[in-house]
Order: structure tokens, then C-alpha cells, then sequence
């Protein structure tokens, strides 16, 4: 069969998706049906049964693991391959001497039983050494996964070795996560570089130098607080070879594109991690799509919830106007006309054994250029009309950020950390738009400039007893310029003019200081009080003007806002956990005092409101495998400058909104409950999350909608309702070596708005998602990865819209030998409520690689969208109107590759 396939020729202009899908399914049942040979027994020692005995099953010659399995606690092993010939079985337990067993030749599929027993042969503690090759190694709260149990050979870069790995969960964006828990931060060799932006070295350090992936549960981010906060963070450590240390090493990739028009990507790392300075330098040219940074936001402003010393995290200055910000359902890869430049600097240098410095710095380029049609329909009350646009739009954004973290011990209990980061931002936006007929040009310019540092002292008074004394001071400025070469407002504004022009500045400035203790007491119950004060102030200046060419005709008073926006907080927040067994019982109660100020050109509001944030929690772990949480919570917020701002701004092309004019605060309450089942090394994990909030009073809009225009201003409305429920299930079958996982998840919401001066109107959202995903993780030569999701979505006003789509896939890999290997990536997308036409959608990539020399120097073709789809559509729907979008899509081309490694 792949003798056939190999010879077929396609002409890929006139292929027929459904045809190449049967083929690869035909292949994908075909291959997988091949017998497996079954080795089994019981395992034994100086008369009686050992469990967790490792079974390691090698080539005769020692040389490649096989497959590998443990002992249950009746002593019973069950270890299939699929592969033929000489075999050994390598079989180990503590205390007891190693055996090696030959298997006889195996040529057909069949069951082989193999009863071992071992000599009994006590250790001497003193002179030990335990070698462990076993794959997956549990031990309190690390788990540590051997790499190379897990490579199948076509791995690039450490995310793809992390998809290998069961249970880490790797989304098409490159976001980690644990059931529902992202990881906080991936190290290398317990050192971290990017924090919660990871993904800078996970989509870019090659997979080749890692040895083990070790996976910290209960982690702290602070060592003093390790075994006394309460945590459910988890985070990655990366354990190089030992020839990869302390010296310089990297690669370089060079790819360009054939026959397709001019393609090109290159990639290149150079290392050096050392005992005591570790380097890492990163470089990635690009205009394949690919993004090699992630969601950068997460290194410049990496957000930490409800974590000591984590004060000013959620504070940042918000823009006020984007352009046509939204894209596909679809991997960014196929939708993304780019042109990206990166390089990155980044040093960790061990100054003392008390004192270590990290150096972080980035400049990143990129030109992206999208192309949009789209059709709405609007439906409001009696009113009705229809838009259409035409959008062909570029963004030029350059960024350049800094990160200096200095970290010393002034003793074995007290260190003191200083974190201090700058970004810059420019971005120049340009979209031409046809809008019904009419050629309108937008240009945006908008620009970041950030400047934070912050100081934590942290000091262990006790061995159980910690405190941490943290201050921080962000300044933040988003300036923006805005601009249309067409007046479409002639039902707003009665002026004679042809254009329109916005500025706006939105500056915020943050100072905080807190003090957090930590006692945990000898019965595990746990005691915190936080104790701080921070204050904000906003700076909200905007002008828009009606222009006749470069002359301005008028700047309406309504649409100019110049307001000043002063909160300061100071609260007393106060947590115990208490411990009755294996039921603990948390308690929280937040005191804040607020002093709130508003400026509004010559106007001055303040207020001095005070409210207590109450919080009632239970966890119940029934035992090792089951656990239970729940808890309960009333929670008042503050009103932001974004909505309590007096005038009209200009929100984006035809849009308009405006603030409250007051001072608010939210009330809100909210029941939370998960259940989770299973463990690290368990074949079988699940997790049900469940969450309904309650807003009893919320802001929502009274919004007139025309055709050329729509004008929003906030309202204070009561009663709002959530709902949201999603389980994960992750289950490991041995039989045939592949990993399960089902997801389901749904959601319900109601919520109120006026129309078009209607009268209030209830609005009722719900959603409802679930998919599958089988991967496997075979030893042999092919290995495949097979999946598919649905997603149902109904919003229901006077009228009801609703529509539904699902995403299927199936990933097929080859290994040919130790040299070559090639792999392929088909995807189907399905739109229930588009024409038969428009609502399917398939694709397919294609990378073959041949190793010249491991680890030195490997060729590579890469494929994408070899179907050659041009364009994509979606539905989306909302209360007031049903759209269509129709994306341009990157072209089919392919790319060769060099990859030299140093």
C-alpha cells in the first residue's frame, strides 16, 4: 500500500477532497488493524508478589526501548508490540538483582506468557545508585516524563514534543494546560526566561537537547512559600543532556518557497545553559504565517490571580478604537498575511550564590495584511436593512521590550526581588473599505509606552510563617489618531463636510503597596491577612472633528471628552482555611474603602464608598482519586473610566459609544463546583466544572442602530444571569497504546438592552460545544492523531437565531526508517446555516523530513493547503443581526527547509 502511494501522482488543481479522505481513513483502519503481540505475566521475588517492578522491553541488542509497563499490586504485567524479531525483557524492582530475558523469534501476532522471578538482594543505602528508565516517574508532587519514551521523530520544537506527552493539552495557539489549568511558566533546567509568555520558547527552542519534562503540581512561584500557600498552579521544567550544558549550541533553518510565489522562513536558536549563566538567543524571519511569539501580552503583562506579591497584575490602560480586530474560527496559520521579523536577547547570569540577575529583550517587526467581505443582516423590531464590506486592511506594528529581574537573598529567610520592564508599541493601520458601494479609507495609528517596577521583600518568619511586602508603580500611555476620508453620518450630524478625524490619549498611572502574612498552622490550617493600598488615576482626553478636506468645520461638544479619573483603595482582606479530616473550610472576607474623584473639565464628583466582599468555601477530598470544591461569593466592583466618561467617542468605523456619567459600583454573586477524579500516573482523568453568576445590577446599553451608524451609552440595569458547565475525560488504553480525551462544555445567559428606543428587552444566550480526540503513542513506524468538535450556538429575542459547526481532523504520521519520516494534516470545517456551496471546507498538509545526520543536519518539505482553498466563510449571530464573513486565505505553496544544527 505504500508502495501505491508513493507512486500515485495528483494533480492537486483538480483533487477531490472526499476521495483523498477516504484514502487516508482506508489507510489510517488498515494500518491500525495490524496484529499486536502480547508478553505477559507474573512478577515475583523471594516468595511473594512485587509490585511496580519495572518491564522495559528492548531490541536484542539493547539498544532501542520498545514499550515498557509496571507491575500492578498483584503482581501481574501486560507489555504488546507490534513489531517483529528478537526481543529482551529488562526487567527491575528495588532490592531486588536486574534481569534480562530473551524472547524467542517473533514473526506473527500471538500471546506469550512469561512468569519472572527475581533474587532477592538487598541494597546498601550508602553505596546506591538507582537508574530509573522508566518513562513516566511519580514522586510527591513532580511528575517526570523521559523525552525520548515519547519522540516519534518528526519532532521540531519543544511544543511539539509536549503534545506527545499525555495529559498536557497544547492548543492550536500553543496555550499548555492540565485539565483546565494553564501551566504559570515553562523552565530550563529550573530557571524561567518568559514566565506566562512561554510560548516565546516553546514555539522556537528545539526539541533535541531536552531529556525530561518535569511537571511541578502545587507549585509556587515563591520558594519561601512552598508547602505553606495553598496552590493549584502548575508549571514546566525542561531537564537538558548533559551535552547540552555549558556549552554553546544551536541551529539554523532556512526554508524557500517552490514554484508558489516567493515564500520564506528563518529560524535560528543559539544556546548555552550553564551551572551558573544561562543564554538564550532567538531569531525568527517569516511570511508563512507563523507566529513565533504567541500572545506576547502575556510577557509584557503576565496576569496572576489571587497570588501573594501579585499586586497591580490586573492593571492596565485600555484603547479606545481598533480596526476590524476579528478573524476566522480557524488556525491563524492559514488566515495570516504576514510579514514578521523577531529577535530575541535573553541572559541569566548567577552573580553570587546569593544574587541572580535575568535580562530579557525582544524587537519584534511584522507587517499583516487581511482581506474580509462580509454581509449583515439587521433585524430590529420594525426595522430592517442589510451592509455589505468590502475590507482589504494592513497593520504595521513594530515592538521593542525590556525585563530586568534582580533576585537576592539577604539570608536563608529573607529575599528581596526587583522586577523592572519598558515596551514600546507603534502600530499603523490603513483599511479600504467599500461599504455599500461607497470607497471609504481608515488610518489608525496607535502607540504603547510602558514603564513598571515593582519590589517584594520577602521574609520567613517561622518555618510555617511567611510574609511578603510588595509595592509597584505602572505608567502606561495609549495615544491614538484616527482618520476617514468619507462623511457617512448625515443623519448624526448636520454639517456640510467630507471627512472625519479622532485623537485620543488614554494615560493611567498605578501605585500600590501591600503587606500579605501567611501563618499555617501545625494542623494544616491555614491564616492570611492582606493589608495595602492602591491607587489609579485615569486621564481620558478625546477630540473628534467634522473636516471639509483639512479645514475643520466643527467639533460637536457632545463627541469631546477631557476627563481626569481618580480611585484609591484601601483594604483589609482576611482568609482561613480550616481542616475537619479531609474536609477544609474556607472563609474570606475582603474590606475595601474607596475614595473615588472625577474631574470632567470644570466639573468635580467624588464619593466614598465602602462594601465587604464575603466568601464561603468547601473542599472535600474523599480520597486519593475523588475530590470535591465548592464555594460561594458576593463581590462589589468599581466602575472603570470606560464607563463612567461623559461623551460620545468613536469606537470604530460607524460606532459610537458613551459612559454613564456617574460613579457605580456592581454587585454580584456567584456559586462555583468541581469535581475531579484521578491523578498523575492514573490511566483514567476527569474534571466538571460548574459556575452560575448572578449580576443583580450590570451595565448594559440603550443603543440606536441605523444603517450607516449605531450609538450605544451605558445603562445601569439589575438582574443578569450565567451558567456554564464544562468536563474533560483523558483515558490512557494500553491495548493499543492511544489516549482519549472527550470535552464537553455549554453555557446559559440572559441580559437586557433598549433598541432603537425600544422598551427593555430580554435577551437569552446559550451555547453548547463537545469533541473527542484519539492520540496515539506507538513505538513502530506510524502514529496518528484523529479528533472532532461541534459547537451550537442560539440567541433568542422576539426572533431566534441560532447556527452550528463542527471541525473534524485526522494527523497521520510515518516513520519510513531512522532517516525519513513524513506526516499529514487534514482538516474539515462545516457550517450548518451557510448555502451547500459555502459550508464545507477541507484542507491538507504535507512535511516529509530526511536526516542527513542526527542531531546535525536534516532536509525537510513542507506542504500547506494543498487543496489550495482560497477563501473561508463563517456565521456569526448576535441580538440584533446575522452575518456572513468570507476570509482570503493563504495560497497553497511549498516549502524546503534546511536544518543545521551546531
Amino acid at each position: 500500500m505504500i508502495l501505491k502511494i508513493a507512486q500515485l501522482k495528483v494533480n492537486l488543481n483538480k483533487v477531490n477532497p472526499l476521495r483523498i479522505k477516504v484514502h487516508i481513513l482506508l489507510l489510517f483502519i488498515s494500518t491500525i488493524s495490524f496484529g499486536q503481540t502480547h508478553i505477559f505475566g507474573i512478577v515475583k521475588g523471594h516468595g511473594e508478589i512485587i509490585s511496580q517492578a519495572n518491564i522495559v522491553l528492548k531490541t536484542d541488542n539493547n539498544s532501542q526501548i520498545i514499550a515498557y509497563t509496571t507491575s500492578n499490586e498483584k503482581g501481574y504485567y501486560e507489555i504488546t508490540t507490534n513489531k517483529k524479531g528478537k526481543f529482551v525483557l529488562v526487567v527491575s524492582a528495588l532490592n531486588y538483582q536486574p534481569i534480562s530475558i530473551p524472547t524467542e523469534q517473533i514473526e506473527v501476532a500471538e500471546k506469550i506468557e512469561k512468569n519472572i522471578a527475581l533474587i532477592y538482594k538487598p541494597i546498601e543505602l550508602k553505596q546506591v545508585i538507582i537508574v530509573s528508565e522508566r518513562p513516566i516517574t511519580v514522586k510527591k508532587d513532580t511528575v517526570t516524563f523521559l523525552a525520548k519514551s515519547f519522540l516519534q521523530g518528526n519532532e521540531q520544537v519543544v511544543e511539539d514534543l509536549l503534545k506527545k506527552i499525555p495529559g498536557l493539552n497544547v492548543t492550536s495557539d500553543g496555550t499548555i494546560k492540565v485539565g483546565n489549568e494553564e501551566v504559570e511558566k515553562v523552565m530550563i533546567d529550573g530557571d524561567d526566561f518568559f514566565e506566562k509568555g512561554y510560548k516565546l520558547l516553546t514555539k522556537n527552542m528545539p526539541a533535541s537537547p531536552i531529556e525530561k519534562v518535569e511537571l511541578y503540581q502545587h507549585y509556587s512561584n515563591n520558594k519561601h512559600l512552598k508547602g505553606i500557600e495553598n496552590s493549584e498552579k502548575i508549571a514546566l521544567n525542561l531537564k537538558l543532556k548533559d551535552d547540552a550544558k555549558r556549552i554553546w549550541f544551536g541551529n539554523m533553518q532556512l526554508g524557500y518557497g517552490l514554484i508558489t510565489e516567493n515564500r520564506y522562513e528563518v529560524r535560528g536558536n543559539l544556546m548555552n545553559f550553564g551551572k551558573k549563566n544561562k543564554h538564550y538567543i532567538l531569531a525568527n524571519l517569516n511570511n508563512i504565517g507563523f507566529d513565533a511569539t504567541g500572545d506576547i501580552n502575556y510577557l509584557i503583562r503576565p496576569f496572576r490571580f489571587n497570588e501573594p506579591a501579585s499586586i497591580g497584575d490586573n492593571q492596565t490602560a485600555n484603547t479606545i478604537l481598533g480596526l476590524q480586530s476579528e478573524t476566522a474560527n480557524l488556525r491563524q496559520k492559514k488566515i495570516n498575511f504576514n510579514n514578521a521579523e523577531l529577535l530575541s536577547l535573553n541572559s541569566i547570569y548567577t552573580i553570587s550564590p546569593k544574587t541572580k540577575l535575568k535580562m530579557l529583550g525582544f524587537f519584534n517587526s511584522d507587517v499583516n495584511d487581511f482581506f474580509k467581505n462580509s454581509f449583515q443582516s439587521f433585524t430590529v423590531g420594525n426595522v430592517n436593512f442589510k451592509n455589505t464590506e468590502d475590507i482589504v486592511g494592513r497593520k504595521v506594528k513594530i515592538t521593542g521590550f525590556g525585563k530586568i529581574d534582580l533576585t537576592h537573598d539577604i539570608s536563608k529567610t529573607k529575599t528581596l526581588e526587583y522586577t523592572g520592564k519598558f515596551n514600546r508599541t507603534d502600530e499603523k493601520n490603513r483599511s479600504d473599505l467599500n461599504f455599500n458601494g461607497n470607497n471609504i479609507n481608515e488610518k489608525l495609528q496607535s502607540n504603547n509606552q510602558l514603564f513598571d517596577q515593582k519590589l517584594v521583600l520577602t521574609s520567613k518568619l517561622k518555618k510555617n510563617k511567611v510574609v511578603l511586602i510588595s509595592g509597584r508603580y505602572i505608567n502606561e500611555k495609549t495615544p491614538q489618531s484616527y482618520a476617514v476620508n468619507q462623511f457617512i453620518y448625515q443623519d448624526l450630524f448636520n454639517q456640510n463636510t467630507n471627512n472625519i478625524a479622532q485623537t485620543s490619549e488614554n494615560k493611567m498611572q498605578f501605585a500600590g503597596f501591600e503587606a500579605h502574612l501567611l501563618d499555617r498552622k501545625n494542623n494544616g490550617e491555614l491564616l492570611e491577612i492582606q493589608f495595602g493600598n492602591q491607587f489609579r488615576k485615569d486621564d481620558l482626553i478625546s477630540h473628534f472633528q467634522l473636516k471639509s478636506n483639512e479645514i475643520i468645520i466643527n467639533e460637536p461638544l457632545d463627541y469631546q471628552n477631557q476627563l481626569s479619573y481618580f480611585t484609591n483603595d484601601l483594604y483589609l482582606i482576611t482568609k482561613y482555611r480550616f481542616k475537619f479530616n479531609k474536609i477544609s473550610v474556607l472563609t474570606q472576607s475582603d474590606l475595601h474603602q474607596l475614595f473615588n474623584k472625577a474631574e470632567n473639565f470644570e466639573t468635580l464628583k467624588t464619593e466614598k464608598p465602602f462594601f465587604i466582599n464575603p466568601k464561603l468555601g468547601f473542599e472535600w477530598e474523599i480520597n486519593n482519586k475523588n475530590k470535591i470544591l465548592t464555594s460561594y461569593s458576593l463581590n462589589k466592583t468599581n466602575a472603570t473610566i470606560l464607563d463612567v466618561y461623559d461623551n460620545s467617542i468613536h469606537t470604530g468605523f460607524r460606532s459610537f459609544s458613551k459612559g454613564t456619567s456617574n460613579f457605580n459600583q456592581l454587585d454580584a454573586s456567584s456559586v462555583l463546583l468541581n469535581y475531579t477524579y484521578g491523578s498523575w500516573g492514573d490511566k483514567f482523568f476527569a474534571n466538571t466544572f460548574l459556575l452560575y453568576s448572578r449580576n443583580h445590577n450590570f451595565f448594559s446599553t440603550n443603543t440606536l442602530v441605523a444603517q450607516n451608524y449605531s450609538e450605544s451609552e451605558k445603562i445601569l440595569i439589575k438582574g443578569r444571569g450565567f451558567l456554564t458547565v464544562s468536563s474533560n475525560m483523558d483515558r490512557y488504553f494500553k491495548s493499543i497504546s492511544s489516549n482519549l480525551k472527550l470535552t464537553f462544555g455549554g453555557s446559559k445567559s440572559n441580559y437586557k438592552n433598549i433598541v432603537n428606543n425600544s422598551d427593555l428587552r430580554e435577551i437569552r444566550n446559550s451555547s453548547l460545544n463537545y469533541g473527542f480526540e484519539l492520540r496515539s503513542g506507538f513505538s513502530g513506524f506510524f502514529n496518528y492523531h484523529i479528533g472532532s468538535k461541534w459547537n451550537y450556538n442560539k440567541v433568542k429575542t422576539t426572533v431566534t437565531n441560532s447556527f452550528k459547526d463542527n471541525m473534524s481532523f485526522l494527523d497521520l504520521s510515518f516513520m519510513m526508517s531512522e532517516k525519513f519520516n513524513f506526516q499529514i494534516q487534514t482538516e474539515r470545517y462545516y457550517f450548518g446555516n451557510l448555502e451547500r456551496q459555502y459550508n464545507k471546507y477541507y484542507f491538507m498538509d504535507l512535511d516529509i523530513k530526511y536526516i542527513v545526520k542526527e542531531n546535525n543536519l536534516t532536509f525537510s518539505l513542507s506542504g500547506q493547503n494543498l487543496f489550495n482553498t482560497e477563501t473561508f466563510r463563517n456565521y456569526a449571530i448576535n441580538d440584533i443581526s446575522v452575518s456572513k464573513t468570507e476570509y482570503k486565505l493563504q495560497p497553497r505553496y511549498m516549502l524546503i527547509k534546511m536544518d543545521f544544527r551546531f
